[in-house]
């Protein structure tokens, strides 16, 4: 008898810690383990039919005690077991875990009414959009007359500051035709190297604040072959003179023969009377050597004179 109750004391703490474990293991994993449980008191009761079958061992070498009664299974399993027994009763009662449900599958209305939100969606960004864009135009609109105003003002300056230019640079070649050229009354005439046609000398005196020289009578063309001739000498260069209107003439006439010889029937090779060019030759050159007057093509290139007022 002491041999089996010895044995109970080493075997049943071992059994009851085993049973704690399962019944640990059984609440962490519960929820749809239901097969567990059963399985659980499946071993429960192999192992108090090895406890009785043991404790049945030691009573038959012992002659101490008899074979246990289901009477007494029952109610070992009663008194050895209060706490698993109510925690089975409490998991018996607990409703079932809900297992989570699939989400339920959009209808048609629900797609239509997404579209009609994305398209409201648009419509709102479209709306924002053409709104910057009419900002955007009237910016530009404004910009542009700022622009052109600019623009205009600009040209305004440039153009004002060309025409001071140009009267800053009609006024010094007046005051350098005076001061550098031959004064004579009201006007002064100025001698220029500088080899152009006729029509671009002329241009050139212009924007120097004069023109080509027109000497108005004998006197002046007297003055002007002496300005010439002290200039140029010892050479004999043709300078572009303003031949129109004028109230008298001053042509290159070939030498004449001496008085009581024979004239020659041929002209002069080198000195022709002059104007002598018909249609080709439709300006007027002054020599430098004599001042006689020749008629030239309106392309050559020589050196001309300008005269300014004063």
């Amino acid at each position: 008898m002491q041999a089996a109750w010895l044995l109970g004391a080493l075997v049943v703490p071992q059994l009851l810690g085993f049973g704690h474990g399962a019944r640990g293991a059984q609440r962490e994993w519960g929820g749809g383990w239901g097969g567990a449980q059963e399985e659980e008191r499946e071993r429960e009761a192999l192992m108090l039919k090895h406890l009785q079958e043991a404790l049945g061992l030691q009573n038959g070498r012992g002659n101490e005690t008899s074979a246990a009664t289901p009477e007494d299974e029952e109610a070992w399993k009663t008194e050895g077991y209060p706490e698993e027994e109510e925690e089975l009763e409490r998991e018996k009662e607990a409703p079932p875990t809900p297992s989570p449900s699939p989400s339920p599958s959009p209808t048609p209305e629900d797609t239509v009414t997404y579209i009609l939100g994305r398209l409201a969606g648009l419509d709102a960004g479209l709306h924002q959009l053409h709104v910057r864009l009419h900002s955007l135009d009237t910016r530009v609109v404004e910009l542009t007359r700022g622009l052109r105003e600019a623009a205009g003002d600009t040209r305004d300056a440039v153009q004002a500051l060309q025409e001071a230019q140009s009267r800053a640079e009609r006024e010094h070649g007046r005051l350098e035709g005076c001061l550098k050229g031959l004064r004579l009354g009201h006007k002064c005439f100025l001698l220029s190297r500088d080899f152009e046609a006729q029509a671009a000398a002329q241009a050139r005196c212009v924007a120097r604040g004069g023109s080509l020289a027109q000497p108005a009578d004998r006197q002046q063309m007297e003055a002007l072959t002496r300005y010439l001739r002290a200039t140029l000498a010892p050479y004999n260069w043709p300078v572009w003179l303003n031949g129109q209107r004028v109230s008298f003439f001053a042509w290159h006439r070939a030498p004449r023969p001496e008085p009581g010889t024979r004239p020659s029937p041929a002209p002069h090779p080198l000195s022709p009377d002059q104007p002598n060019g018909g249609a080709l030759e439709n300006c007027v050159a002054q020599a430098s050597d004599d001042g006689s007057w020749w008629d030239h093509d309106c392309e050559r290139r020589l050196y001309y004179v300008c005269e300014f007022p004063f």
